[in-house]
């Protein structure tokens, strides 16, 4: 009796224990917040500037999600990332983060429910159709809007979360937009609770791209920054409120006098972004039938450009890798039939994943474009390329007659013989005047300034065509109508050009990094898919017979260890 009486106290006491111990730690979890991310890909944890500026919130972002209901499984999976990620942001926000999931389809009629879906779509969500299949074996169409509105401080804003590369898989399209998660959630949150925008400057007076040719990225960069349009005029002043200066396309020579205001911006830690053409080439001429010489440019910035580390090379290069353009294949006499054709001119630019500007964009659209270099042995700065031709491209000299009769020849793809031609850099670090032991008493219309001979930090982005920023304009009775930048009305197809040229603009304007987190990179593990349906039965069989057999086993060695527990004499 006293055994068992000793026995119970003993077993209570380890109840009491285990029930105080269970309470204890689960009032500390309450206090503190302790994680792990085992994974190594580290999926769970947020970047240093993330948690920077979520911790220094002044006030509670709100979230709508619009991925709930019954969802395509992989938008299952995108939804299941998505707020495991904003859970990690409500822990670094100390509670500030909240989110709501919402189901699209919770409407009681179709035209509520084309109300709803109206209403999402005005407010900036994208839409996209899903093919999936029923129950019944048959397939249907779902419309997803992979994205969520963010509310903060009043403020509301849609952030489409999908990316649709054309040239990847399903699966590795959704990998890519769980990798950019971070990224973009971030970006909307600064956006937000940003007071006053920077300023940035299309720089005109030069032949430039006008306010229709730069309308579409104009429009998007305005979402972040004050966009004016500057003409320098010799002034030094002219550029001191901006942080990034835009030089698109300039066809007509830059004087002295400009180039030593634009000179004194870098010098002062301005950035600028050139899209400069060192080849002219007449498109217009193209379109009539005629053919076009192509001819140096004359822009007056190649002194400019060498001294701070690059240099345009005046050629054009070709690339089996393009797109098209439309060409009148109707015999002569009838109306006109167009068809687009490979024109080896506009060459299709794959942006490469080492450098977070072009990392996860769609292909880029090019026109004539020429090849770039990095020169000098400035030790303080650093060149990187951004953007290549493909394997199979070559470069031509100038002045070249250009026909779209070439069309009906086959290219000869052994005369492709310059594989992976640079046509962008970037370049960082403290840049040297082009204007040192020069006398300056005539600029700045003769009024006395501050020249500085070396620069702070900046940077700078070189792009050998201007054609990348240029969208087209459809001319109509009742005005000019701007076309997207980067779409293709003849293949009805949108390139990457806008998305690059936005993350160009962020990276040279962002002191914090914030642009470095498009550089995570999350590994897709897929399924074998052959080795899957050849190992089929084997896999069936562990799944469901392994488990069934480890269940008796286990009790097999419970009841013989009990047995022999209780049948020895104490």
């Amino acid at each position: 009796m006293e055994l068992k009486k000793s026995y119970k106290v003993k077993s209570l006491l380890r109840l009491l224990v285990s029930v105080v111990a269970v309470a204890a730690l689960y009032a500390l979890s309450s206090v503190l917040h302790f994680r792990i991310d085992l994974t190594s890909d580290k999926l769970y944890t947020l970047q240093p500037i993330t948690r920077e500026i979520l911790k220094n919130l002044n006030g509670e972002v709100s979230m709508k999600i619009y991925l709930d209901g019954d969802l395509p499984t992989g938008f299952i999976r995108m939804k299941r990332m998505l707020t495991e990620t904003l859970d990690e942001f409500n822990v670094a926000s100390r509670g500030k983060v909240r989110y709501e999931l919402v189901n699209p389809y919770s409407a009681k009629n179709s035209r509520e429910q084309d109300r709803i879906f109206a209403g999402l779509y005005d407010k900036g969500l994208a839409p996209t159709s899903v093919q999936q299949r029923n129950r019944q074996g048959g397939s249907s169409q779902t419309i997803v809007f992979p994205g969520l509105l963010m509310s903060f401080r009043g403020k509301e804003m849609a952030v489409n979360l999908l990316k649709n590369n054309p040239i990847l898989s399903a699966e590795e399209n959704l990998n890519l937009s769980i990798q950019n998660f971070e990224f973009a959630l971030v970006d909307a949150l600064v956006k937000l609770s940003t007071d006053s925008l920077p300023r940035i400057a299309f720089i005109q007076g030069h032949g430039e791209l006008d306010e229709f040719e730069t309308g579409d990225i104009e429009k998007s960069l305005s979402e972040y920054f004050r966009v004016d349009r500057v003409i320098l005029n010799g002034d030094m002043e002219a550029l001191k409120p901006y942080s990034v200066a835009i030089v698109a396309g300039p066809t007509k020579p830059f004087p002295e006098e400009d180039k030593l205001v634009v000179d004194q911006f870098i010098m002062r830690g301005g950035k600028v972004l050139w899209f400069v053409d060192p080849v002219a080439v007449s498109l217009d001429s193209l379109s009539t039938g005629a053919s076009t010489l192509a001819f140096v440019a004359q822009t007056n910035l190649d002194d400019m450009l060498f001294r701070y580390g690059v240099r345009l090379n005046p050629f054009i290069v070709q690339d089996l890798q393009c797109a098209v353009i439309p060409v009148n294949i109707a015999p002569s006499g009838q109306a006109s039939k167009f068809a687009p054709a490979p024109w080896p001119y506009f060459p299709l630019l794959i942006p490469p994943s080492n450098h977070p500007v072009t990392r996860n964009l769609n292909p880029i659209l090019t026109r004539f474009v020429s090849p770039v270099d990095t020169v000098g042995e400035n030790p303080l700065v650093k060149k990187h390329y951004l953007l290549y031709t493909s394997a199979t491209s070559r470069i031509l000299q100038v002045p070249l007659l250009i026909n779209l009769s070439e069309i009906e020849q086959t290219p000869n793809e052994q005369h492709f013989i310059n594989p992976n031609v640079p046509v962008a850099a970037e370049l960082e670090g403290y840049f040297t005047s082009v204007f040192t032991n020069r006398p300056l008493k005539n600029y700045n219309h003769g009024e006395p300034f501050e020249f500085r001979a070396k620069s702070s930090f900046t940077r700078m982005v070189v792009v050998a065509d201007a054609d990348m920023v240029r969208n087209d304009v459809q001319h109509r009775p009742n005005g000019a109508y701007v076309l997207p930048l980067g779409y293709d009305r003849y293949t009805q197809q949108t390139y990457g050009n806008k998305e690059l040229v936005m993350n160009m603009v962020k990276y040279l304007n962002d002191d914090n990094g914030i642009v470095n987190l498009r550089s995570r990179d999350f590994k897709l593990r897929l399924l074998d898919r052959s080795k899957a349906s050849q190992s089929r039965l084997a896999w069936q069989v562990v799944n469901t017979v392994l488990p069934s057999l480890v269940l008796v086993l286990g009790g097999l060695i419970y009841f013989f260890i009990r047995r022999n527990h209780y049948s020895t004499p104490k």
